[in-house]
């Protein structure tokens, strides 16, 4: 079984850490962790694809073991980060890519795809949500912060404290697999989030999130257009981001392969070996 690197590289000024294992000169998965978490999500999924496969995670500027500059030092928009991800990508000479995105990892991903479409071999998304249809009750204060941020912030906050980071891994997962989510996953995530000025970051991320939503139609005729081969493997209990999410796939790209697993957000933690057997499925026969 490969091996995992771990790597930082500077990228616009900035550290990027990154983890890397398999052979760089068989075709590259690009693995896009979501909130709270880092590229610690995929540990246990990149050694398996890393036996076919060239395989990049990196961890976003503001989480993990990346750079956090405040608030003050680095605009905190996903454009931004988006833009961090490309240099990354250019910087290590990875030209093309499959791209597996989960949470904030498909804003990123997606602006990614749908402006360089020639770039991308491939897509697996675990809730990771591209259309209105996904959007659940959760969000409900999220929109109104980024409406009125002074009136809203307190309630926000409590989305950055403990309680709500374990909910995001044991929410919706079945009694009978509830031991297979290991407490370090949202012990390792708060104290990344409860480090100085983090949760700064995450509340300006919060606001800017409503601006992923103008990107929408892009995203979608993108998807129509170009029809890339998309591999669907979501949480069906998620709550954060509904099943419905995972199913307005289909609207544009009617060959997609759907499979709703009984889990919820952290659907790896969970469900890894089938998500893994289902990705090396698919790029096997979707990757020449």
């Amino acid at each position: 079984m490969s091996q995992i690197r771990h790597n930082t590289v500077q990228i616009q000024g900035h550290t990027v850490f990154y983890r890397e294992a398999g052979d760089p000169e068989r075709p590259t998965v690009l693995l896009l962790h979501g909130f709270p978490t880092s590229s610690a999500m995929f540990r246990n999924l990149i050694p398996v694809l890393a036996e076919d496969y060239h395989v990049i995670a990196p961890d976003h500027l503001g989480f993990g073991q990346s750079a956090a500059p405040g608030v003050d030092e680095f605009d905190y928009t996903f454009d931004a980060l988006t833009g961090i991800t490309l240099d990354l990508l250019d910087t290590l000479g990875i030209d093309r890519f499959a791209i597996y995105i989960q949470d904030y990892g498909a804003p990123i991903g997606l602006r990614i795809a749908s402006r360089n479409p020639e770039r991308v071999t491939a897509i697996i998304t675990q809730s990771g949500n591209a259309y209105l249809e996904g959007f659940t009750p959760f969000w409900e204060v999220l929109f109104a912060h980024a409406t009125d941020r002074v009136t809203h912030e307190p309630e926000v906050r409590k989305l950055l404290e403990l309680d709500a980071t374990k909910w995001q891994y044991t929410h919706g997962v079945p009694a009978d697999r509830l031991s297979l989510v290991s407490p370090d996953t949202w012990t390792l995530d708060q104290a990344y989030l409860d480090r100085p000025g983090n949760k700064e970051i995450q509340l300006q991320l919060f606001f800017d999130y409503k601006n992923n939503l103008d990107g929408y139609p892009a995203f979608q005729k993108y998807f129509a257009e170009h029809r890339p081969p998309t591999l669907i493997a979501w949480g069906e209990h998620d709550e954060i981001f509904g099943a419905d999410g995972a199913r307005a796939y289909l609207n544009d790209l009617p060959d997609a392969e759907l499979h709703l697993l009984d889990a919820g957000h952290f659907a790896l933690e969970t469900h890894g070996p089938e998500i893994a057997a289902l990705i090396r499925d698919f790029l096997g026969r979707t990757l020449r």
